[in-house]
């Protein structure tokens, strides 16, 4: 039985998702490579939401589902933006992290509270308020409330930072 909990999450997603579609709606190729001193692209950017290449982050949340505990090892700051993706197009980019999250809110809809309670060991996150073994849920909401919102953010900066208006 799903949750109303799967069901805002997977909400919640989908209005990140298009929020970031909006931001990026429009942009040049140009503008979408160039990076200031220091900073990703707002390639690099999505790249990075995306996951590792040709993985995704999907298998992680569905790994918790069929083990007991996994270990998860997360790669901060790492753009994932290598082989195919350096030379894919914005739009193109937009596309896998669409398709990529709007799995991810299919995925989150359709947990019930049992799964929903489901933890994990993920170290990376020991220092965080989600904690080292965080729920299937909290997990889900780092991922959307956290990450994505921070990269949002980030993406609002970077677009006033090369004079995207």
């Amino acid at each position: 039985m799903t949750t109303h909990e799967g069901a805002r999450m997977a909400d919640s997603i989908r209005q990140k998702v298009g929020e970031m579609n909006r931001l990026c709606k429009g942009l040049s190729e140009e503008t979408a490579s160039r990076a200031p001193e220091g900073r990703w692209s707002p390639k690099q950017i999505i790249s990075h939401l995306c996951g590792p290449e040709g993985v995704g982050l999907l298998p992680a949340l569905r790994l918790i589902l069929e083990q007991d505990i996994p270990l998860i090892d997360l790669k901060a700051e790492d753009p994932f933006f290598t082989g195919k993706r350096t030379s894919m197009t914005m739009s193109e980019l937009l596309a896998e992290f669409k398709k990529e999250y709007l799995q991810i809110a299919d995925f989150a809809a359709g947990l019930s509270e049992v799964q929903l309670g489901r933890k994990a060991h993920i170290p990376m996150l020991k220092e965080t308020g989600l904690g080292e073994y965080p729920t299937l849920a909290s997990f889900v909401g780092g991922l959307t409330d956290y990450h994505m919102a921070f990269h949002i953010k980030h993406m609002q900066e970077l677009m006033k930072a090369l004079g995207v208006t």
